[in-house]
């Protein structure tokens, strides 16, 4: 596979356009999104990440907030694709089926 490096010392452009870590399998979206879900510091994320340095989450976070708009939109398309694929896929909860067939819970 062949990556497009950018100006982004530690960040690559996968051939279908997706912003990585370079050498590594992490998207720049994911690391956002774990950043904004819980409010983590670049220190961290690479607490949480240990397989990235500072010097790439930092790159990463560069690359975002230079690209936010463009990024925003893939992660909303993004969380649009999982609520999709959630209202389809069948009900996990033993409850919910019960209910489906017309039967209860026991108390």
């Amino acid at each position: 596979m062949s990556f497009v490096e950018t100006r982004y010392e530690h960040i690559v452009v996968d051939p279908q356009g997706v912003p990585l870590v370079a050498e590594t399998t992490m998207k720049v979206v994911e690391l956002v999104m774990a950043q904004t879900a819980y409010g983590w510091s670049p220190e961290e994320l690479h607490f949480q990440f240990p397989h990235l340095s500072l010097s790439q989450i930092h790159s990463a976070l560069a690359y975002y907030w230079d690209h936010r708009d463009e990024l925003d939109g893939d992660i909303a398309r993004r969380a649009k694709e999982v609520d999709r694929r959630q209202l389809q896929a069948p009900s996990a909860s033993l409850g919910a089926r019960l209910r489906e067939q017309g039967l209860r819970e026991c108390p």
